[in-house]
Parts: C-alpha cells; structure tokens; sequence
C-alpha cells in the first residue's frame, strides 16, 4: 500500500472528512514521526510496532558500476519492530491462508 492508497482507505473509511483533511492527518502522523526519530527517539503505536532508529559505523563499500572501493560515512538509519500483535496476526493469516 502506498500512501495515496492509505488516504483513499481513510476517506473510504471515514466518509464525513474530506480528503485534503485525510491528507492533512497522514502527513501530520508522519512528520511526527520523522521529527520523533531525528531527535533519537522512538514511537512505538501499542499493537503495531516501534519505529526507532540504529547506528550503523563508517565502513569501506564498492561502487558497484566501477568496482572501485568507497568510503561509506557512519550513519543511523530508520529500524520498525513489529509489535506482537502485529506478529500473532501475520502469522495467524498465513496458517489461514495454506
């Protein structure tokens, strides 16, 4: 699902807001999310999972059009652990789903 996708499942889901107002709240959710991480933190959404984040060190990679060997800056990149909830349900649609 792609974000133009979750929008139209809302206006869907919630007829009596219009769609700029859907677009308003999903883009406020994300923001919000984005700024939470920025700062180090975390959000976890009780149910669905925590977003964080993790330090990943500098290290030697390869360009792969040229072979040639790069340095790669240290960085700290977006990590989502699922929630159990979340676990227990996809786990419970695949046994369905055999």
């Amino acid at each position: 699902m792609i974000r133009s996708e979750l929008v139209q499942k809302l206006c869907d889901d919630f007829p009596d807001l219009t769609q700029r107002e859907v677009e308003g709240v999903v883009g406020a959710i994300f923001d919000s999310i984005t700024e939470q991480l920025s700062r180090g933190g975390r959000v976890e959404l009780r149910g669905f999972g925590a977003f964080s984040t993790r330090s990943r060190d500098a290290r030697l990679g390869r360009n792969p059009r040229t072979g040639e060997a790069v340095q790669v800056d240290a960085k700290r990149v977006p990590y989502f652990k699922p929630g159990k909830e979340m676990r227990e349900r996809l786990n419970l649609q695949e046994v369905t789903a055999e």
